[in-house]
């Protein structure tokens, strides 16, 4: 049987050696084991454990009598995780639902696989963190071309005029653009850039999942220096591109969902209290009217909107298209 505390003192012998040899001194098994105070049986051992356990790229060079890493990248990622920490790390792995049809689902998975290969063999935490008792639920979320995600970030990360087809709501074919992408934006996973269209002559915003025919061009473009990603978006609400200043919007909740509505941060600038009649009062300033329009319906009768009067028409139009679809 391993006697734990051996393994302990080689585990941090193991990182020792590791740190030595990316130092770039040559150490060779005579040194190391002078240094850690050990046979050079036993370094020749370590040496061995480093190229079997980790892949090590470990090479000798007779010329200076000491092993280097032939990888110069490579080191030993050295995890040590409590086992709230390993809960934190294993209920991840659920969450990466909402990446599903991205190219970030795989290299997320890879990412958690990697940590987890590198826990000690002696952490140890109770079944139900790591089963399937834990569920989280996501939106449906749209599907989008791995080349066409890819590219979008190279494109916004370099700078470069990008070429796409776009099919726009409630439209059947593709319409070319040309457009600078400024930012990239995922709202509750899904995927938007944010930036310059050359047709319509003004920053708009365009949903990955939408784009087809994606060519990223050789003209580079510099974001404006009075560009300010919030005055487009509200982080706390959506992405609905809009030039429109943020408005307070005002409204009231029934008393029979007044626990869910006080126990949220629905936005940032929120003001939240409760009425003595059990009713919910919530107000914040938005320039999303139109994403505000649409989270409120999902309140149905329970919530009655006081301000901006914009927001209230849009809501009775709302609701009269769709009384006469019943």
């Amino acid at each position: 049987m391993k006697n734990p505390r051996e393994e302990k003192v080689k585990s941090l012998r193991i990182l020792q050696i590791d740190k030595e040899i990316r130092s770039g001194s040559y150490p060779n098994s005579t040194s190391l084991g002078e240094k850690f105070e050990v046979s050079r049986a036993t370094i020749m051992r370590d040496i061995e454990f480093l190229r079997d356990r980790y892949d090590a790229p470990l090479e000798f060079d007779s010329v200076k009598n000491g092993y280097y890493y032939s990888d110069p990248t490579f080191f030993i990622q050295s995890v040590m995780l409590s086992e709230g920490e390993l809960f934190t790390v294993s209920t991840m792995m659920p969450l990466l639902e909402q990446y599903k049809n991205t190219p970030l689902e795989d290299s997320f998975k890879k990412m958690m696989e990697k940590i987890t290969s590198m826990l000690p063999n002696q952490i140890s935490v109770d079944s139900y963190f790591m089963n399937n008792d834990i569920k989280f639920i996501s939106d449906p979320l749209p599907k989008i071309d791995a080349e066409i995600f890819n590219t979008i970030f190279k494109a916004t990360r370099l700078h470069k005029t990008i070429e796409f087809g776009y099919r726009s709501l409630g439209k059947q074919e593709h319409t070319k653009r040309l457009f600078n992408p400024y930012h990239v934006i995922c709202q509750k996973g899904n995927w938007y850039v944010i930036g310059y269209c050359y047709k319509a002559k003004e920053i708009r915003s365009y949903s990955l999942s939408r784009m087809n025919e994606l060519i990223c061009t050789d003209t580079t473009f510099d974001i404006p220096e009075d560009f300010n990603l919030n005055s487009y978006i509200d982080p706390s609400f959506g992405i609905w591109t809009t030039k429109e200043a943020p408005k307070k919007v005002e409204l009231l909740f029934n008393s029979n969902i007044n626990t869910y509505i006080l126990e949220r941060t629905w936005h940032s600038t929120q003001s939240c209290h409760q009425n003595e009649d059990g009713s919910v009062y919530l107000s914040f300033m938005t320039n999303q009217i139109q994403e505000t329009l649409h989270w409120v319906l999902s309140f149905g009768s329970s919530v009655k909107i006081i301000n901006p009067p914009e927001l209230v028409e849009l809501y009775k139009s709302e609701i009269n298209a769709i009384s006469k679809m019943i």
